[in-house]
């Protein structure tokens, strides 16, 4: 893909960004919100029902509603869920502001287990109400520390279609800004009880910038089962994984192919569509999404499913990218019929006939109406098949088209693509000799393309056999492209260094925290080959599989959970390395000592204290910290269902004991989260401190806990208003 294709595809990312980062104010109120073109054009191509046009439009100039999405896989979802409901939806129903009555948040009908909701409430009203503006305070915390999600609705919809399970290896292709890719982890992470599930996450994007906001809202998951990299969707690279003691070809189960569009589903959220809009949009960037959805069904194992998504509502970048991709599989993809898997969801079948229109207003219905000077920025693959056998065969009414006026959201397509045998282009295999073949020749090292993928074209169309033959070229590409080195743009990583498992670090971890036989050592890694390690990170062994054998050919952003920082002052305690708060999830059920069992009191305790002494903690959690010696250690609450007033998740928070006192390691948002699970409000108040009126701070002691200070300018304790 040239310079200028890639500029593009980075350009058109804006619709994507718009609806992932649904928010909660509305602005550009100069920007008229006209368009004849767009009117017109809409009105031919009847995609609309009849009759419901001019409500389609009034939709479209409408402030689209803020949404929010509780974490799923988090064991606390339920307990924000209640928090929500029973704290904030309860007391909105029965607000006025101004004499009118404030609409309560409503659940997406078709959503599941009521964990994501819609609101129409704007800044304006938001800052006429102490009580809006507590909730909107606790919506942006609980988004900084990661339980909910401020995403378009329409945006959940390719993540759901995917059908996630624990051990599925996923691929997002275009993942930034990555509200999406947040939902993978989520549904990886069904069942908290497993640290590390057999499947992962490979969220990509062509643009390095756009990683970091990638990374970003990875991270706020903590989960060992992601990896962030930076390659171009549509040439990006065949991965291998070594299985059995053999090197194979690393397919994917599910493949998330949000490819660049026009964004004109996003006009109720970016404002500037309305003026930027021409059918020119659409034209320029059918070829690039058809080349990336092409290379996601390469790359897709048999059986396995691809979500196409865009937000865009024109065929062009639909109905004509799917058509075309069925067509050229020769019947190795079907459409999948996902009526039935989102009850509630109202939306319009996929269309079998259109049209195309210039920006001038030219309107071609086949392509051999299109003139010879047309027909480099109009292309065949732009039109309905012309076999009528053919296109009814393909049952592109499964595709799915949500219209803004249906259910208050933005515009949207989503078509789910089943993958029943291997391409056909990734059939024609280079020529080999005689006596060689292919499975000798990948034993033996023989022949370079004998050992080649099935579904690896990209290797192997310009790959010769060792009779001289070049295989069959894409039938996309008028000839093989040509193997090129990979250039890598942008920030310099550091590396990723995976330890040994007679690692020195280990011999002091291991017996500090007395950490079980079944530790997967080999999981942990460092970001740095020489000097001290200042971090130590874990991923899953499937991720660490990918790393140890691609690692030429892949650019990875960023991949794995910190769990352990180095303590400058921490090896007179025993130990160098303290624990950290985003990997104790992942490694707490490997460690059996240093661990505190502790009641809610103790949780609010420790929680609005800076250095609360030992014996502010309840008699249980005293005597077990009495038998500690300083250093890091794991609080833990455990629920108990005999007092449903109680938080009914577990807890797990990272803290030191120090000579007299102990206290908790958790970032401010965090800090703030477990608070309001356990019944303490906080919020801030006009000055901008944190307040919260209830508990009392309690006498401190200066540097009683004996830990770096450099620690303590990353927490932050609820003062009195």
């Amino acid at each position: 893909m040239g310079k200028r294709s890639r500029q593009r595809q980075k350009n058109q990312s804006t619709g994507r960004d718009s609806r992932d980062n649904a928010g909660w104010g509305n602005g550009y109120a100069d920007i008229v919100k006209e368009n004849k073109l767009f009117e017109s054009y809409y009105k031919e191509l009847g995609l609309v029902p009849e009759g419901e046009f001019e409500q389609f439009m009034d939709a479209m100039r409408e402030p689209l509603p803020a949404t929010i999405r509780i974490t799923g896989y988090k064991s606390h979802a339920k307990e924000i869920l209640h928090c929500l409901k029973e704290k904030y939806f309860k007391d909105i129903q029965e607000l006025e502001i101004d004499g009118q009555k404030i609409e309560a948040p409503q659940a997406l009908s078709w959503y599941p287990d009521e964990q994501a909701w819609h609101t129409n409430m704007s800044r304006k009203i938001i800052r006429k109400s102490p009580l809006l503006e507590k909730f909107h305070q606790f919506l942006v915390s609980e988004t900084e520390s990661g339980n909910i999600s401020r995403q378009e609705a329409v945006s959940m919809l390719p993540p759901l279609l995917l059908k996630i399970e624990p051990h599925h290896k996923i691929l997002d292709m275009c993942a930034a800004p990555g509200s999406k890719t947040a939902q993978l982890i989520e549904m990886l992470h069904a069942d908290m009880d497993v640290p590390f599930p057999e499947g992962f996450v490979i969220a990509n994007d062509v643009d390095n910038k756009r990683c970091y906001l990638l990374v970003h809202q990875a991270k706020r998951l903590n989960s060992p089962c992601i990896m962030v990299v930076n390659h171009d969707a549509s040439c990006i690279p065949t991965l291998h994984i070594n299985s059995g003691g053999k090197r194979d070809v690393l397919f994917y189960d599910r493949i998330l192919c949000d490819v660049p569009c026009s964004g004109d589903g996003t006009l109720r959220k970016n404002i500037d569509v309305w003026k930027k809009w021409t059918t020119s949009n659409s034209l320029h960037l059918h070829g690039l999404q058809l080349r990336i959805a092409v290379r996601g069904v390469e790359q897709l194992a048999v059986g396995g499913r691809m979500v196409y998504s865009t937000c865009s509502l024109n065929p062009i970048e639909d109905e004509a990218v799917i058509a075309a991709l069925l067509e050229k599989s020769e019947g190795a993809l079907e459409l999948a019929d996902s009526s039935a898997d989102l009850p509630g969801l109202k939306w319009m079948p996929g269309v079998s006939s259109w049209k195309l229109m210039t920006k001038e207003g030219m309107w071609y219905s086949d392509w051999s109406e299109v003139p010879s000077s047309r027909q480099t920025q109009i292309r065949p693959t732009m039109f309905p098949p012309t076999d009528s056998e053919k296109l009814a065969s393909m049952h592109l009414e499964r595709c799915m088209r949500i219209l803004p006026h249906h259910q208050n959201t933005g515009g949207f397509f989503v078509a789910v693509l089943v993958k029943k045998a291997p391409m056909p282009w990734n059939k024609r295999f280079p020529k080999m000799r005689k006596d060689v073949s292919s499975s000798s020749a990948a034993q033996t090292g023989g022949s370079p393309a004998a050992s080649l993928p099935t579904d690896a074209p990209h290797l192997a169309e310009s790959v010769e056999g060792e009779g001289g033959v070049v295989c069959s070229p894409h039938p996309l590409f008028s000839r093989p492209p040509p193997l090129k080195k990979m250039k890598l743009f942008g920030y310099k990583e550091d590396p990723f260094v995976f330890l040994t498992e007679d690692d020195p670090v280990f011999t002091t971890i291991q017996s500090f925290y007395d950490l079980s036989p079944d530790f997967p050592k080999l999981n942990v890694l460092t970001r740095t080959h020489e000097g001290k390690k200042r971090h130590l990170y874990m991923v899953s062994k499937e991720l660490r599989n990918m790393l140890l054998n691609n690692s030429e050919r892949m650019k990875v952003i960023n991949t794995g959970v910190k769990v352990w920082s180095r303590n400058s002052d921490g090896e007179e305690f025993g130990c160098a390395f303290r624990l950290a708060q985003e990997g104790i999830y992942t490694l707490q059920p490997y460690i059996r000592s240093r661990i505190i069992t502790v009641s809610v009191e103790d949780i609010k305790v420790l929680l609005t204290q800076e250095n609360p002494f030992l014996s502010k903690l309840q008699d249980h959690a005293h005597a077990q910290a009495k038998k500690l010696g300083m250093g890091s250690i794991v609080l833990k609450y455990i629920p108990n269902p005999s007092n449903p007033a109680e938080p009914q998740c577990s807890i797990q928070l990272c803290g030191w004991r120090g000579k007299t006192s102990i206290r908790a390691f958790v970032p401010r948002n965090e800090r703030f989260h477990y608070l309001r699970m356990l019944g303490v409000e906080v919020f801030k108040d006009k000055q901008g401190e944190e307040a919260e009126g209830e508990l009392d701070l309690g006498n401190g002691e200066e540097n009683r806990s004996s830990e770096p200070k450099r620690y303590k300018s990353n927490t932050c304790f609820v003062k009195i208003s």
